[in-house]
């Protein structure tokens, strides 16, 4: 008899599929535990090629990721994305905020850190219509020693990130800080041996299990050691973003830079990390997506 899954019902098999690849089973605890499974994606804006959103899903499929993830508030209209990842099973996992930069939370002017929070809770709610289970969010950033300085972004941040909680609670939808260049949480005129000591005590102040780490992995390069960070971080990852930074080369293809694969690798197996890693790089047509999908596997994955 074929069965076909609705979104949500696809979004619970997946995570007890995940679920069931790392548990032992019941009397065979001696038998050698699986490889983690990590999900490759790519932000939707990252596909050039004007296509519509159903295509542009089949062509990632073929590729091989494993699905996607959208922005919000805008971006692609939301009812037809879900058109599109119902009528191929290809998930969209969850979205970015797209306003966190420029409508902040850490806004020292009251009305724009309220709309910086609807903001927020648009994309919760968004997130929630496809299917996903997410929302990528920059909390704040440092602009001056007076206004916005990093006691204030913290305590700012923090305090409407505590009024969207309760939404995200209810619809089951992760709020997942990524680590930018914000000048947050890190000395941006520091040495590149920093650690991840400061976000992990931010986010254990926030204090909830539906407020996490979006960890990217090479946006601190510049500044510490990310499988060092992955370390710290531990449990409290539930994303990544994947990107690669040198110092002869700044930000570049996933491989080119100074990031140590390896230990990556290495660090996230210690964590025992199982979920969704999305590409944040240059985009371009499918083959420049192919391109970058083949350097997931190769770096990320450590295939071939």
């Amino acid at each position: 008899m074929s069965v076909q899954l609705n979104r949500r019902e696809f979004g619970k098999a997946s995570g007890l599929a995940l679920a069931a690849a790392v548990l032992p089973v019941h009397g065979q605890a001696q038998v050698a535990k699986p490889p983690h499974r990590i999900l490759k994606s790519t932000k939707f804006g990252m596909f050039g090629e004007k296509l519509p959103i159903a295509e542009k899903f089949k062509v990632m499929q073929e590729i091989g990721y494993d699905g996607v993830e959208l922005n919000s508030p805008g971006g692609v209209n939301k009812d037809e994305a879900l058109a599109a990842s119902q009528e191929t099973g290809f998930p969209i996992h969850g979205v970015v905020d797209s306003i966190h930069w420029g409508t902040r939370l850490s806004s020292p002017d009251k009305a724009t850190r309220a709309k910086g929070l609807e903001g927020l809770k648009t994309a919760i709610r968004d997130t929630s219509k496809v299917g996903g289970s997410a929302v990528l969010l920059v909390p704040g950033a440092v602009r001056d020693a007076k206004n916005e300085n990093p006691q204030q972004v913290w305590d700012r941040s923090v305090e409407q990130i505590h009024l969207a909680i309760p939404l995200a609670a209810r619809m089951g939808i992760h709020i997942l800080i990524e680590n930018v260049w914000n000048g947050f949480l890190y000395d941006p005129k520091g040495d590149d041996n920093q650690t991840a000591d400061q976000l992990a005590k931010y986010l254990d102040e926030i204090n909830s299990p539906w407020v996490g780490s979006y960890f990217d992995i090479g946006n601190h390069q510049r500044f510490g050691k990310p499988a060092e960070w992955i370390r710290t971080l531990g449990k409290r990852i539930v994303k990544l973003d994947v990107k690669d930074w040198g110092k002869s080369n700044g930000f570049c293809k996933i491989g080119d830079g100074d990031v140590d694969w390896p230990d990556v690798r290495k660090a996230l197996g210690e964590i025992g990390f199982t979920g969704w890693s999305t590409a944040e790089v240059g985009g371009g047509d499918r083959e420049r997506i192919k391109e970058i999908h083949d350097r997931m596997d190769k770096y990320l994955l450590g295939k071939g």
